[in-house]
């Protein structure tokens, strides 16, 4: 994938010239503050009196001071003045001087170490030492402090205005409706971008147009292609991802694959990648273009496909890569769906036309979509209402109706007050005028971007940076930040900052989340809001894909302080590590890819870095060179070739934020423990087994994932855990090698005061034999986890491949339950316990509760909602318990047959979804389904003893799937979907008046269902025997058509020689159209096989005769004899 600043729309953006839009002004705002903060704490420390540069060190605060000052003007002024714009080149490259001066100060210092006659850290007795380093530091800034007064003196001739009081204030304001305007994390967010009837509408027609048989296409109607046209930000993307998962969609296609492929693009990368979205296994034949198409053949043979390619700049990634594969592979019914600015990329993909074309909002949705964003509580509309007629609607025109830039800026106003002054002065805003804007840049962005606090400014810039093709973590987002200075303060709760910025981004609709991960994990930034960040920030970094036939050039003609280099699948034309070395003042290097490095090659060109990572790349020869970069304060290695980290990495002493996320790095260093600094270490999943000893030294550990636990004579890794106190996020694993819980003791967990997150995971080590884990070691495991009880403000708990007979103690009734704050709760693997937790059921925060793989589980008794039974005398106290639990997900408990739940015990009243897979469940208890009033989703899997499912009031979509013994559904009056896979002694059905969609996927039977006849779904949808479809086929001729006539709109398909619903049955009642691509022969041979049917439906002849080799299968005796 390409997420980069070259191609044609920024080279259209280059030759405009007087499309001057503002750099880094407000940028160095945060920068000069970083800076005034490092003079701050070394102030405290009197380091400046030690060197004997106390005054230059107080000129160089007190300039700083003054030119902080002038940043916001000459950020809204040099939107057209070239020579402010080479003014704030200058200041900035002073400033970036001044923090690695400081620096080495700081490192120096540093470096002296704990004497037992200078306490722990004295500069003085350093300096005494070391007169000639003081006295060059001193130089240097002497120097510095004349460029400053150059560039001060310089600041008259543009006359810049004092804005900050003006900024003060609008901060005040902005924070004031912040604190009001907290909005719940929940998918309502994404659908908050939907509005009016034309989506809709639009949804329903090209979801019509792509599964409507027949049309000109493509090699006799195999594959045809479809195409969606607009200018960015107007909604293509979102109508495509309406499209995909439109319930017909899902019904009709066998596959669904999402591709995003952007501007520039690798052969190889774009081929891996969808195989991977297609459920594939990319390495199967290799990593080859050749080996790739093949493992693509594969992984879609026989599949009818939509694949929906998004965002796609040129016809050659399908002609080029793509076409040729799934012709030869996929089923006729295929469809292409695309997404693109221009009318060629259509052109040359051979779509259908006429192509969809995505108008602009009308002004009434446009307005409902600003609305939305604005809008926090229900009493604020009336408010928002008052300003529509003439403000609101004005700045509607003024988005021009474009879906996203009404996004963004409903994201500026919602941190507004709702007042008229507020709203006017957006309005009015002289940003709206600046002409001309450079093509594809967006007012209603640029207007948002200049909305924000100076502090949020470099963040979202620094966003732009990350690759599209990574995730990237909030952790490791908010940990680049702080090693760029972009966030500081006080060290203590300094990335609890960083967070507080990260959310005002996605409230801004900056950032949106991905709504796949828990509590904004993991979001991402639109392609057009990007593109603009990477505009604004085009004078210091460079993101750049190594497709882009002029990157030589852009490295070698300009210098970067950022780097953000994609190499993934280009190794016919591998960028060479040479080519970055000319870039000596670089502070960040993102690289995702494999990069060619030569022997001799090293980091040592880069002595300026604060953020490194690596991602996907062999870096054996760097490694040695790693320790020299003294400033970096972020090292992420993840997926790395590499032979270890630095024997000396201790010497890095700004080191905060270690991420080996699956490396091969097997040993951590002893000098790591020297890092007095870390912050954040992730070595989770990844193969170094043991920690050294006197890693508690590492005290200001916020997060330590993937801790492994190891054993010395005397010794266990838990215990440098005990003084990590600071920890907020802790996941240990390896937890069965403890051999004795006075070493859990010493781990202290309950004592980490500020831990939210923890996960204890033993090694995998039993199969279905429960002899493999000796009784005497189960015991022991309990008494371990028995002493790791976490503190009351824990929020997120995974116990994993936990091999004891008992749970802990702090999950049981009989402790006073210390999991007061605990939201998510997931147990995996649990192959000895013979109960669930009677504790859980107090817990008052918790949403989600899954138990997965639990075999010796056969009973959940009236314990699981123990507060009952301690109540029981006076029912009138009695409280719901579980009363937040929202997602319950009990998996793979095969032996499970009784949930014991009273009619009179109230609980769960909140929950909305519930999983129930692979059990012996008998019944469903009669309390589930009168006291879950909330309850909406009911999955139910692979339960083989389970013969109804009753009197669920509230559900309105239902799932059952391979459970055998199910005879009955009825007195579900709200339910809307149902889908039944293979569950063939199912006899009846009713009290399903709102039933609008019916899936059946029924391969072993020879008739439909006699419970159609009851139920009266809008939409039917049958996978079946070729010979059942042949009957269907032959309509009012054939037993089977009464069953069916009476439904709106049928669809029933069959597979054969391994390609799925390779012949199909299209049936609408009203107005009346049925459709077959069955053969005349196989038609007829249904009405042989009917024949059959109907004489078996007759038979009185109970018995039946083995037939088939081994006589495996049972054939009634009619049907035998006949």
């Amino acid at each position: 994938m390409d997420y980069h600043i070259g191609g044609d729309i920024w080279s259209n953006i280059r030759t405009r010239r007087k499309a001057k839009l503002p750099s880094m002004a407000m940028v160095l705002d945060v920068l000069a503050s970083y800076v005034q903060n490092m003079v701050t704490e070394m102030a405290k420390e009197e380091v400046y009196m030690l060197l004997g540069v106390s005054g230059e060190i107080k000129n160089m605060d007190d300039k700083l001071g003054d030119l902080k000052n002038f940043l916001a003007d000459a950020d809204r002024r040099n939107i057209t003045d070239e020579s402010v714009q080479a003014w704030v080149r200058e200041l900035r490259e002073a400033m970036y001087d001044a923090t690695d001066i400081l620096d080495l100060c700081q490192l120096k210092a540093m470096e002296q170490g704990p004497r037992l006659d200078a306490g722990c850290l004295n500069p003085l007795l350093f300096c005494m030492r070391n007169p000639l380093h003081a006295h060059n530091i001193g130089i240097r800034i002497k120097i510095l402090n004349k460029r400053l007064d150059g560039i001060k003196k310089r600041s008259a001739d543009f006359n810049f205005i004092n804005l900050s009081p003006y900024k003060d204030h609008s901060s005040q304001v902005s924070s004031s409706r912040i604190a009001s305007h907290d909005r719940e994390e929940s998918p309502e967010l994404i659908m908050s971008g939907l509005v009016g009837e034309k989506i809709e509408e639009d949804t329903k027609n090209l979801v019509e147009m792509l599964t409507k048989e027949g049309g000109h296409s493509h090699d006799g109607n195999k594959i045809m292609v479809f195409a969606i046209v607009g200018v960015g930000g107007i909604g293509k993307t979102t109508l495509a991802k309406k499209i995909i998962n439109n319930e017909v969609i899902e019904q009709e296609f066998t596959k669904k694959i999402w591709l995003s492929v952007n501007q520039e693009f690798s052969d190889v990368e774009l081929l891996r990648r969808t195989i991977i979205a297609a459920r594939g296994y990319h390495q199967a034949h290799g990593n080859t273009k050749e080996a790739l198409v093949q493992t693509l053949k594969d992984a879609l043979k026989g599949h009818k496909i939509l694949l929906v390619m998004d965002d796609v700049w040129s016809h050659n990634v399908w002609e080029r890569v793509l076409e040729t594969p799934l012709f030869n592979s996929v089923a006729r019914g295929s469809r292409i769906l695309v997404t693109t600015r221009d009318d060629t990329v259509a052109r040359g993909m051979k779509a259908v036309k006429p192509y969809h074309r995505v108008a602009k909002l009308e002004r009434e949705d446009a307005w409902c979509l600003l609305k939305k964003q604005v809008v926090g509580r229900e009493s604020e509309e009336p408010q928002v209402e008052m300003l529509k007629d003439i403000i609101g609607m004005g700045i509607i025109e003024k988005c021009d109706c474009l879906p996203l830039a009404v996004k963004v800026m409903g994201g500026l106003l919602g941190l507004k007050e709702i007042r008229r002054g507020e709203w006017e002065n957006v309005l009015n805003d002289s940003i709206w005028s600046v002409s001309p804007m450079p093509e594809d840049l967006n007012y209603a962005i640029y207007l948002s971007y200049q909305d924000l606090e100076p502090t949020l400014k470099p963040c979202f810039l620094h966003y732009s940076l990350l690759p599209k093709s990574t995730m990237f973590s909030v952790h490791d987002i908010i940990g680049m930040w702080i090693s760029e200075g972009f966030v500081h303060g006080n060290s203590r709760d300094i990335e609890e900052t960083g967070r507080e910025y990260y959310n005002q981004l996605i409230l801004r609709n900056l950032i949106e989340q991905d709504i796949n991960f828990t509590d904004r994990e993991v979001c991402y930034m639109h392609d057009v809001v990007r593109w603009f960040a990477q505009y604004m920030a085009r004078f210091e970094s460079l993101v750049a894909h190594n497709n882009e036939s002029d990157i030589s050039d852009k490295l070698k003609y300009q210098k970067f302080i950022r780097l953000s280099l994609e190499t993934k699948g280009s190794k016919s034309n591998e960028l060479e590590w040479s080519s970055l070395q000319a870039h000596t003042s670089l502070r960040s290097l993102i690289l995702v890819g494999d990069i060619k490095i030569q022997p001799g090659d090293s980091l040592d060109s880069f002595s300026s870095l604060r953020t490194l990572h690596i991602e996907s790349a062999k870096i054996d020869a760097l490694t040695e060179s790693l320790s020299r970069l003294r400033h970096l304060r972020y090292l992420s290695l993840i997926g790395t070739k590499s032979s270890g980290l630095p024997e000396n990495i201790g010497n890095m002493k700004f080191l905060q934020h270690i991420n080996l996320t699956g490396s091969d790095i097997v040993n951590l260093p002893d000098s790591i423990t020297k890092l007095q600094q870390l912050r954040f270490l992730c070595i989770s999943p990844a193969s170094i087994n043991s920690i050294p000893r006197c890693f508690s030294g590492l005290t200001n550990l916020r997060k330590l994932y993937g801790f492994p636990v190891n054993m010395g004579s005397d010794w266990c890794s838990l215990e440098e855990l005990g003084p990590l106190s600071k920890l907020t996020g802790l996941y240990i694993r390896d937890l069965e090698n403890v051999s004795s819980p006075l070493f859990a003791i010493k781990a202290r967990l309950r004592e980490k005061v500020h831990l939210s997150y923890l996960g204890l995971r033993c090694t995998h080590r039993h199969g279905d034999d429960r002899q493999l884990v000796p009784e005497k070691e189960q015991g022991q495991i309990e008494e371990v986890f028995n002493e790791l009880c976490p503190p009351p403000c824990l929020e997120f708990l995974l116990v994993d491949n936990y091999f004891g007979m008992r749970l802990p103690r702090w999950m049981m009734s009989t402790a006073v339950s210390p999991l007061r704050c605990l939201r998510n709760l997931k147990i995996e693997h649990l192959p000895y316990c013979t109960d669930l937790p009677d504790a859980l059921c107090e817990l008052p925060s918790l949403e989600f509760l899954q138990i997965d793989d639990a075999p010796a589980i056969h009973r959940v008794g009236p314990q699981f909602l123990q507060p009952y039974y301690h109540h029981r005398r006076n029912l009138s106290q009695v409280v719901a318990v579980f009363p937040r639990l929202r997602r319950l997900e009990l998996i793979k408990m095969v032996a499970w047959e009784e949930w014991v739940w009273e009619e009179q015990v109230q609980a769960m009243p909140v929950l909305e979804e519930l999983v129930l897979e692979r059990c012996k469940l008998r019944c469903i208890p009669p309390g589930l389904s009168i006291h879950t009033r909330s309850l909406r989703k009911l999955y139910v899997s692979f339960i083989e003893n389970l013969s109804s499912l009753e009197n669920f009031s509230y559900i309105v979509y239902l799932e059952v799937v391979e459970s055998p013994g199910l005879e009955r559904i009825s007195g579900l009056p709200k339910l809307q979907k149902l889908k039944i896979v293979k569950c063939p002694k199912i006899k009846v059905l009713e009290g399903l008046p709102a039933l609008e969609r019916l899936e059946l996927k029924e391969y072993y039977t020879y008739t439909l269902p006699k419970y159609l006849l009851s139920v009266n779904p809008r939409h039917l949808q049958l996978d079946c025997r070729l010979r059942l479809l042949g009957s269907i086929a032959t309509m009012k001729s054939g037993p089977e058509w009464d069953k069916l006539s009476h439904i709106q709109h049928f669809k029933a398909y069959a597979s054969r020689d391994g390609i799925p619903r390779k012949w199909y049955v299209l049936y609408t009642r009203d107005p009346f159209n049925f459709e077959t691509n069955m053969s005349r022969s196989a038609i007829a041979q249904g009405r042989l096989y009917r024949k059959n049917f109907t004489y078996i439906s007759t038979c009185t002849i109970e018995d039946e005769w083995p037939v088939g080799q081994g006589a495996n299968r049972r054939q009634p005796l009619c049907q035998r004899f006949r």
